[in-house]
């Protein structure tokens, strides 16, 4: 494993989209070919499936260094109302694309730290969102919860408007650790939030832990298992810290490249708390994820149903992901779409009736043949193009320079498809690489991911 390592530990995509982000032509982008590929998404699904929605609450107290995501940090609270008017005037932007009220199947509140915003605000932009929406039957609610600030009273207020999944970033729980990466919670702070979401009748708890972070040792990975399994959340994220410091700015320089785990150090970080988890009965979802057989996410990949989009993996598949907020990812299945990612510039074209994109893609139609394939890969490990349909132009070549993983051990191919094998699975990103035929006609200048290992 440890040559295997050495040899793909390249940079690449998480796949969360494709085309991925730095790939998408905003030449052939504009505002009325989103808003006519929205509409033919909405005719084709609403009332088959619904919609999903993400919401992006930017907002946070203190800087986390390990986090990636787009955010503002403050402690003035008073940036909390204004902000949810805004989303909410976005939302009646797009309903009155709409031509029938939608239906709204999974709701996600991201960050930032959703949990900055006050219970009673929070109730008020979920009531704002269903002023304008109806919840589908089989709906699925979630929301990122700070073990430090989710109280029972936030947990309490989006139960009773339909909450039932939440997830809690635990990262790691060493103190060096936490001290590196600016996110200090004792156990008895997850603790208490788990439990408290159980009692209330959350029906699936999650926790995230990151390997590859500055100052962590296989013992302090063991360590946090431990803990972990002594909480049994329903599902755990347990992912590679990715260390973009150029792409997100000071927030990832607070250490040093030396700091933090490399390689095989890294990768065995990776195999002993796989080991770790699927002794205390966790099943392995797609990449990165675990789940109990009780969890609806084990249930959806057993049926084949897993989806993955800009949320992660995701239990349920709609073709219309709207996202709302500053910074926020839509996807209609047949273009992308980016919100501003300023505040004040997001607040300032919503409140002047535009939809506030700044970027976007339009698929082609051979984009949408190598996302099925992609999307095969991330959530069933395997993929097929026997169908005539799933053929691509690329695909020989692809095939050809499968061969080389095929010969070690990392996949299997056949005339009709290729499946990835067990010892292949660590190496998911850069199987779906191969298919990239953007990254492959287009290498970037710059370096624009993490590494895959």
């Amino acid at each position: 494993m440890c040559s295997l390592v050495q040899k793909y530990n390249v940079a690449g995509p998480r796949y969360t989209s494709y085309p991925t982000v730095p790939y998408w032509n905003m030449e052939t982008f504009s505002g009325q070919q989103w808003e006519t590929g929205v509409r033919q998404s909405f005719s084709e699904s609403n009332a088959s499936e619904g919609i999903s929605l993400y919401i992006h609450l930017p907002f946070c107290e203190s800087m986390c260094t390990f986090c990636g995501c787009h955010k503002r940090i403050t402690q003035r609270h008073n940036v909390e109302v204004p902000y949810i008017q805004s989303v909410l005037k976005e939302w009646e932007l797009y309903c009155d694309l709409f031509p029938s009220r939608p239906r709204i199947k999974e709701l996600h509140l991201g960050g930032g730290t959703p949990t900055f915003f006050s219970p009673e605000n929070l109730q008020l932009l979920i009531n704002g969102i269903f002023g304008r929406a109806d919840r589908a039957a089989d709906h699925e609610f979630s929301f990122e919860g700070h073990p430090n600030n989710t109280t029972r009273e936030h947990l309490q207020a989006l139960y009773d408007v339909g909450f039932r999944r939440v997830s809690y970033g635990v990262q790691d729980y060493n103190a060096t650790v936490q001290k590196a990466i600016h996110r200090v919670q004792p156990f008895e702070n997850v603790k208490k939030a788990t439990e408290v979401a159980r009692e209330i009748g959350y029906t699936s708890v999650g926790h995230d832990i990151i390997f590859g972070l500055p100052h962590q040792t296989l013992e302090h990975v063991e360590e946090t298992i431990a803990k972990t399994k002594q909480l049994m959340p329903d599902r755990i994220a347990f992912y590679s810290y990715a260390h973009v410091p150029w792409l997100k700015g000071n927030g990832q320089r607070g250490y040093k490249d030396a700091d933090l785990p490399q390689g095989e150090e890294k990768r065995r970080q990776y195999e002993k708390g796989k080991k770790l988890l699927a002794h205390a009965g966790y099943e392995e979802i797609g990449m990165d994820h675990f789940a109990l057989q009780s969890d609806s996410l084990y249930t959806s990949m057993k049926t084949g149903g897993l989806h993955r989009n800009f949320m992660g993996y995701t239990a349920l598949k709609t073709q219309l992901m709207v996202g709302l907020g500053a910074s926020s990812i839509s996807d209609s299945w047949y273009g992308f779409a980016q919100n501003v990612k300023n505040i004040e510039e997001y607040r300032h074209l919503v409140g002047r009736n535009i939809i506030p994109i700044y970027r976007g893609h339009i698929l082609t139609g051979e984009d949408r043949i190598v996302r099925k394939h992609i999307l095969n890969l991330m959530c069933r490990l395997r993929t097929s193009w026997e169908d005539s349909e799933k053929f691509f132009e690329d695909l020989p070549r692809i095939i050809g320079d499968l061969h080389e993983m095929e010969s070690d051990g990392l996949l299997e191919i056949s005339s009709h498809g290729l499946v990835i094998t067990e010892k292949g699975r660590p190496f998911v990103r850069n199987i779906c690489m191969a298919f990239d035929v953007l990254l492959y006609r287009k290498t970037p200048e710059t370096r624009l991911f993490s590494m895959t290992v």
